[in-house]
């Protein structure tokens, strides 16, 4: 994965930096917004992160042009703007997602990686599989061994959610954005009650199960484990 990181803070860049080497993907930074748009133009770039306060042009303008001019590169907005109206603003100038500081590196890798994912198979992959769990995009439809399962709407999109991170921690605030479209905490205990579900109809009756409990974090997808 080639990550473009458009950060002026060097301490915040470093780390970033840092940490996407450590998992073993390519991040090119630039320290103004100028020299950011200029590296967001090429085609070598899988998705990027981009601040929004920065020297020259900020981010809010770098993604205007781009979306403007028609470059579809998924963006992360990393900020430490964090009232509702600033997501939205983010969002409604074509971002992808919006993660406000201070953060952990952790879910920043889950996702840009949740990004990149979702770009690669937006072609004409329509099935996820993990173990003998199946999810089929196209009908609607998941499927365990020879069992077919049936999931609400929102089940469904939570279980889509968890696969495409396979083996990384999804956190709540992450589920919250992907699945409910809250870019805010409404403190609601609405994915404990749908994890719970969902955990009755995917994982109870198995030997193995899939869905793990991070705790104080999220949750994840597991390996599954070959006896």
């Amino acid at each position: 994965m080639n990550v473009l990181l458009v950060e002026d803070d060097p301490k915040v860049a470093a780390h970033i930096e840092k940490g996407f080497i450590g998992e073993g993907h390519s991040c090119v930074a630039a320290r103004d917004g100028e020299r950011g748009l200029a590296e967001a133009l090429s085609d070598d770039v899988d998705v990027i992160v981009l601040d929004v306060m920065l020297p020259l042009l900020d981010g809010f303008t770098i993604l205007e042009r781009l979306r403007k001019d028609n470059v579809l590169t998924p963006v992360l907005l990393l900020s430490a703007k964090s009232q509702v109206e600033d997501k939205v603003r983010g969002l409604r100038s074509g971002a992808n997602d919006y993660l406000t500081k201070p953060f952990a590196f952790e879910e920043l890798l889950a996702r840009v990686e949740g990004l990149a994912g979702r770009e690669r198979e937006s072609g004409d992959k329509t099935l996820i599989k993990v173990g003998d769990l199946t999810l089929d995009l196209v009908n609607r439809k998941v499927q365990r061994g020879d069992t077919e399962i049936d999931l609400q709407s929102k089940e469904f999109q939570l279980l889509e959610c968890l696969l495409r991170h396979q083996g990384k921690v999804v956190t709540r605030s992450m589920l919250l954005e992907q699945v409910w479209n809250y870019h805010f905490d409404p403190q609601t205990n609405v994915i404990d009650v749908h994890i719970s579900r969902l955990r009755q109809k995917v994982d109870k009756a198995f030997n193995v199960p899939l869905i793990e409990t991070v705790r104080g974090t999220g949750y994840r997808i597991a390996d599954p484990v070959v006896c």
